[in-house]
């Protein structure tokens, strides 16, 4: 099918204008910054929408935008759920044979993201590129993916492509929304190119009443937005053993006879932090969130054994994950975890899977992008919350006493069985909207 020309509206102009404005003023930063980072050497042509076509679904197409790590590991299950079909198996069709799955194609955007969607999905799915806003970048994309549904995981509300899919008729729906109060008062600043975007919006499945609210606020309809829960709750899997943990430790040298305090996710600025917040004897592994904070992090943490080095054991008893898709097995070595970005102002990082791993967690005071879990987990005395000031008292009050790190994650564990289920919620809005 040869891809018809559209003309673009004013408004249209004016907004692709005003991209290409906002990048060549601020050029000289995010180049410096993404060559630093090793970013410039991304698919460029798959980022302006530049893909080879896909071939034609036989039971429709259902594309799945998960922006990075966090999002691609948050929708497994939902995609597992719509591969699989209401039935249950991905190759049959419902009882009476009238109903086969869709297809599902996975779009990211981070080249961290892209890495783990290729290793959860592409052995089953297609893992594509998802295009910058430009509207030729989004018509040249939607016009080679052709999908009869768009789910966008959290956020990621662009108003080209949304506005490109509601003229082709392909609803989109958000999944898992969340919206936190710094991105609500952005796009209110801009309220005027956003609310028709939000008002196309076919279905908002938000996490929480205050995010399904903030949703509203910014134009999309009322009886649209439904709460649903977070699909983080479903997607942790409690277990007491994880495959490769025991591999982990040995390679980086981990004592495995001395305390382990395991930092995921962390922020450049914590390491220094982390690193002066260990008791004597402790041993200390840190993660950092993303991979341009790996110098920074080896930096503060002197002595450090680097995974990505290979390097294995240290007598400063100090350890950096600095590679990708590890913090699980990492995880499930810790007698203690930190969870990262949560004594900056960075709006924190999940504290749902180390718990669901039977690991005492603690987290700082910034948690806006997982308000609702922590407010859960603490009811339910399943987490422990401190400032900077207290990270170092408490990480060896708790290091000292087994007991009680032993029957807060037991607690934790109760709160994620009795939260789980906003997956099956999810799917069920999600056929309801294919019909």
């Amino acid at each position: 099918m040869t891809p018809r020309r559209r003309r673009y509206t004013p408004r249209v102009r004016l907004l692709d204008a005003g991209y290409f404005a906002a990048a060549g003023l601020t050029a000289p930063i995010w180049l410096w910054r993404w060559w630093r980072a090793g970013k410039l050497r991304t698919d460029w042509r798959a980022r302006f929408g530049a893909i080879a076509p896909l071939p034609d679904p036989r039971n429709g197409r259902v594309l799945l935008h998960a922006v990075s790590v966090g999002e691609v590991n948050a929708a497994r299950l939902l995609v597992d759920a719509l591969a699989e079909g209401p039935s249950g198996a991905a190759s049959g069709a419902e009882a009476g044979g009238a109903v086969q799955p869709p297809e599902v194609v996975i779009a990211t955007t981070t080249d961290t993201g892209f890495r783990r969607a290729r290793e959860l999905y592409g052995a089953r799915h297609a893992v594509l590129r998802y295009p910058f806003d430009a509207s030729f970048a989004v018509e040249r994309f939607l016009d080679a993916t052709r999908p009869d549904l768009v789910i966008l995981v959290e956020l990621e509300v662009w108003p080209n492509f949304v506005r490109s899919c509601a003229e082709r008729s392909i609803p989109v729906v958000v999944v898992n929304g969340r919206l936190s109060a710094r991105s609500a008062r952005r796009y209110a600043a801009i309220g005027s190119f956003v609310r028709p975007t939000f008002r196309r919006l076919a279905a908002v499945a938000a996490q929480d009443e205050t995010y399904a609210e903030r949703f509203r606020r910014l134009g999309a309809a009322p009886e649209r937005v439904v709460v649903t829960g977070t699909m983080k709750w479903d997607t942790a899997q409690i277990a007491d053993h994880v495959p490769g943990a025991a591999e982990l430790a040995e390679e980086m040298g981990i004592d495995r006879t001395r305390p382990l305090v395991v930092a995921g996710s962390s922020a450049r600025e914590e390491h220094s932090l982390l690193h002066r917040s260990m008791p004597e004897g402790a041993q200390l592994l840190c993660a950092p969130r993303k991979p341009e904070w790996f110098e920074v992090a080896a930096a503060s943490l002197p002595g450090c054994a680097r995974r990505s080095r290979g390097d294995r054991g240290s007598a400063a008893g100090r350890f950096l994950l600095d590679t990708i898709g590890e913090l699980r097995k990492a995880y499930a070595l810790a007698d203690l975890v930190v969870v990262g970005r949560t004594f900056v102002d960075l709006g924190g990082s999940d504290m749902i899977e180390p718990i669901a791993l039977g690991k005492a967690t603690i987290v700082g005071p910034h948690l806006e992008n997982f308000a609702d879990a922590a407010a859960a987990l603490r009811d339910g005395d399943g987490l422990f919350q401190c400032d900077a000031a207290g990270l170092a008292p408490l990480v060896g009050a708790l290091l000292a006493d087994p007991a009680q790190r032993s029957a807060a994650a037991e607690r934790g564990r109760a709160v994620i069985r009795s939260r789980q289920g906003a997956t099956r919620r999810t799917v069920e809005l999600i056929r309801s909207l294919r019909g």
